[in-house]
């Protein structure tokens, strides 16, 4: 099924449907989106980054939310 077919199918969605879906892509993206961090981390990509942030924390460089 290609995008613009999904495109079709889900703009004639009833609204409820709608709703159900929107509720399952958003959990959906949740979990992509989960994956990619654990792949990144494992990669070593965030370690420069966080290296950085705890170096700005203990250093004073940072400020309460």
């Amino acid at each position: 099924m290609s995008v613009e077919e999904l495109e079709l199918v889900v703009s004639r969605l009833a609204a409820d449907e709608l709703a159900l879906f929107s509720r399952w892509f958003d959990e959906f993206r949740a979990q992509q989106w989960d994956r990619q961090i654990e792949a990144d981390i494992l990669a070593g990509k965030l370690d420069t980054p966080g290296e950085h942030a705890d170096d700005d924390f203990e250093s004073g460089r940072c400020t309460s939310l």
